[in-house]
């Protein structure tokens, strides 16, 4: 399969959003030429300073560009810009790439597969690990999922845009391991939630206690610089807390469908959910503030101690001390 290169493929981008903005960047900067759409044209305009095109619709776009990337916020969204008269595999030329870098259910990155194949289309799920600041310094992670050559073909645009990229395996494991990758992101994020409440509600020094749990061998890349935003009460979103909600559907949709119990992505999620509830667009960290208001609401009641099989397990513990 021939690789993919500056001088004879052109690249389209649909989703011109928190992520798919300096993903698109970075490729027009590296010398990729790239027309952009999005549903909210202004978003595409962005690009046009930066060297590229607008599509005034995802026929138009494909029609035009021998790769099509996509980064959308959901499996709708995904399936509506890929299928029926006026989307991607419909316009498309036979012979043509897609590369879904989409958060979605592998049986989605299954389906857009099969369709591209009925089309002669070629069709990669390449996830990606790494939030707004990761993007655009190009220090992104990808997880690839379809044939391996073709995954091969398209390294030049993978080493624009990450610096690490792994394929593993058919059509699907790319969106499932991206799942797997989440599942620690946000069930780790609530656990540094959790301690820090905790450490607040003990008497420790709030910045002091943030900056130490950011210096320490237990909180993972990912989170340090949660934690120092989380000093400035910055929450503005990185990674959205929608986001992370949405993804933790995904995540415990695909446990179930696999039977894996995952009970602590169960509570965080619950947690998730209430922060994202409460309506302004604040990164995923934000579950740090709801701990914290619980830990204030359950300081007199001791609220969270009340579950029938925590206070038996406690005193199991404490007589074994």
């Amino acid at each position: 399969m021939k690789p993919i290169t500056q001088e004879a493929d052109r690249l389209g981008f649909v989703g011109i959003g928190y992520m798919g903005r300096p993903i698109a960047r970075r490729l027009l900067e590296s010398g990729f030429k790239l027309t952009a759409y999005d549903r909210d044209p202004s978003k595409a305009e962005e690009l046009i300073q930066f060297g590229g095109n607008v599509a005034q619709s995802v026929a138009e776009l494909s029609s035009r560009c021998s790769v099509v990337l996509s980064c959308l916020p959901s499996d709708e969204a995904v399936l509506d810009t890929y299928r029926g008269p006026d989307g991607v595999f419909a316009n498309a030329h036979r012979g043509s790439r897609v590369i879904d870098l989409s958060t979605v259910y592998p049986e989605t990155s299954q389906e857009l597969s099969k369709l591209g194949s009925e089309h002669g289309v070629e069709v990669l799920d390449v996830t990606i690990s790494g939030s707004t600041p990761a993007a655009e310094k190009g220090l992104l992670t990808l997880f690839g999922g379809g044939n391996k050559e073709c995954f091969d073909a398209a390294e030049s645009i993978f080493r624009v845009i990450a610096t690490k990229y792994f394929h593993l395996g058919p059509s699907g494991s790319g969106a499932t391991m991206k799942l797997v990758v989440n599942a620690i992101l946000g069930i780790g994020m609530q656990a540094i939630a959790e301690a820090a409440a905790l450490g607040e509600s003990a008497g420790l020094d709030r910045n002091r206690l943030l900056d130490v749990l950011s210096q320490t061998a237990v909180v993972a890349p990912a989170h340090i610089g949660k934690l120092q935003r989380a000093k400035k009460s910055d929450y503005s979103p990185q990674f959205p807390i929608r986001l992370m909600n949405k993804d933790f559907v995904l995540i415990l949709n695909l446990a179930a469908s696999v039977g894996a119990r995952m009970p602590a992505a169960g509570a965080a999620f619950e947690i998730n959910a209430r922060q994202s509830d409460e309506g302004a667009e604040q990164d995923f960290s934000a579950v740090i503030l709801q701990m914290e208001k619980q830990a204030r609401l359950g300081s007199r009641d001791k609220a969270g101690l009340e579950s029938p099989s925590l206070v038996k397990a406690l005193e199991h513990g404490r007589a074994k001390l």
